[in-house]
């Protein structure tokens, strides 16, 4: 998969400015890649597992499920405001090094989770896997072409991003699964192993990544204002936005809607994420080619597919159909926004890729209060609609705005 020869990357992408850094002897290409993979599935582990555990969190902290769901939120918040200043934290520091001190960090945030003994202490650990979360994610999500040959960036991309859609295919129900088995504190002692797991991979697995050429000198705001960036982050607004005011509070909506139980939830879960890994690597394949067109059909079946829970997801098999859809299209939204960005600011991986994981964050925290505040004050059914009416409007920038 990455072993081709050195060429234009991503079909014709223009290649980014930093050449590759392949210094330690010790890593291939494929096997650093899949590392990192590892890394961007933990740290997205690590910040939806409260989207499966909310119902018995609040119950165990007295807290409402709106209350519950501020556990996304402020992970969003944090690695929002992080995330863009995360390669001018870094410094002239080895990326290979970073890496591994943000897993561990993680790794502690968990376990302070997993111990709260009351909700405060749960957010204050939230706040601490959003810093981990958020470096992790921007220092990560944009080194294929430092790991691979030209040709190859596009396949270690999706790679890359399909961490993100199997954390949704094992990460969320996992948690959902070990919660019914056992109880939601240990979901996160599970999530800390498996960052220490992934940081003694990368220490294995990856070779020195000093900071590119492009990091230096330049601020993630300078790249956001260039047309086709701003269009780009405009539509990751919108679909994560309006995906995760329906999907953090996916459980309660599908107990209230067909009347599922934690182990059926737990499996539409799954049948979500095996559908998001699917729509993950096929975007990746295609946005290269036509990011407008990839976009477009992806917020169109975002919008169809949550807008019709409310209507068809009154069965088991209407809701698991839906749970497909909707997962098929939100598990390509990361590839291929993330490929818009890199075709319109090819000269500065890094920071651009900061950028959207800043907004990326910022939407989810947005999305995740908007849907807390929607079903608490009228219920799941709106909160549907509210989220098929902005992935609608991501649709309408994504074929009327114009990114030269």
């Amino acid at each position: 998969m990455f072993g081709a020869r050195p060429g234009r990357g991503m079909n014709g992408m223009h290649e980014v400015s930093e050449k590759p850094a392949r210094t330690d002897a010790r890593a291939g290409g494929r096997a650093a890649v899949l590392a990192v993979a590892a890394g961007t599935f933990t740290v997205v582990t690590a910040e939806m597992t409260p989207v499966g555990l909310l119902t018995p969190i609040g119950a165990s902290l007295d807290v409402g499920a709106g209350t519950a769901g501020w556990t996304l939120t402020v992970t969003g918040l944090v690695a929002a405001v992080s995330a863009p200043f995360a390669p001018r934290a870094a410094g002239r520091a080895d990326r290979r090094t970073v890496l591994i001190v943000l897993m561990l960090l993680l790794a502690a945030a968990n376990l302070l989770a997993a111990w709260a003994p009351n909700f405060g202490v749960l957010l204050a650990a939230r706040v601490l896997v959003g810093l981990g979360m958020g470096g992790v994610w921007a220092l990560a999500a944009g080194l294929a072409p430092r790991l691979v040959p030209a040709p190859a960036v596009a396949a270690a991309t999706s790679t890359i991003f399909g961490g993100v859609a199997a954390a949704s295919v094992l990460g969320v129900p996992a948690g959902a699964f070990v919660q019914a088995a056992a109880e939601w504190r240990a979901a996160f002692v599970a999530v800390a192993g498996l960052a220490v797991a992934v940081a003694v991979a990368m220490a294995a697995l990856l070779p020195r990544l000093p900071p590119g050429p492009a990091s230096a000198g330049r601020t993630a705001r300078g790249v956001g204002r260039r047309p086709a960036v701003a269009t780009g982050l405009a539509v990751t607004i919108l679909l994560v936005t309006g995906h995760f005011a329906a999907y953090t509070f996916v459980r309660p909506v599908l107990e209230d809607t067909a009347g599922l139980g934690a182990g059926a939830v737990g499996t539409l879960l799954l049948l979500y994420g095996v559908a998001g890994v699917a729509g993950n690597f096929a975007a990746g394949l295609r946005a290269p080619r036509a990011p407008r067109a990839t976009l477009a059909v992806l917020a169109a079946g975002l919008a169809g597919a949550v807008a019709l829970v409310p209507v068809l997801g009154t069965t088991h098999a209407g809701a698991a159909v839906l749970m497909a859809v909707w997962g098929l299209a939100y598990g390509g939204v990361s590839v291929g926004v993330q490929t818009w960005l890199l075709k319109a600011a090819p000269d500065d991986a890094e920071r651009v890729t900061a950028l959207f994981v800043g907004v990326f964050n910022g939407a989810i925290a947005l999305g995740a209060f908007a849907g807390g505040l929607v079903t608490d004050g009228a219920g799941t059914r709106p909160l549907m609609f509210l989220a098929a009416a902005l992935a609608a409007a991501a649709l309408t920038v994504t074929l009327t705005v114009r990114a030269r």
